[in-house]
């Protein structure tokens, strides 16, 4: 479960970067990215490191 969290979080990091430079994206890219962060301080917070 943390392994697919810490996935998750990479590959919607990976789609803000995309979005911020390709400016298609909207608002919802960034909405994307707050809830990426909040997915790696859950999972450093826990103790499980970042990697």
């Amino acid at each position: 479960m943390n392994n697919l969290l810490y996935f998750i979080a990479v590959i919607l990091i990976i789609g803000w970067a995309i979005g911020v430079f390709a400016y298609s994206a909207g608002g919802i890219i960034h909405v994307l990215l707050v809830i990426a962060i909040i997915a790696i301080l859950f999972k450093v917070i826990r103790g499980d490191g970042v990697i």
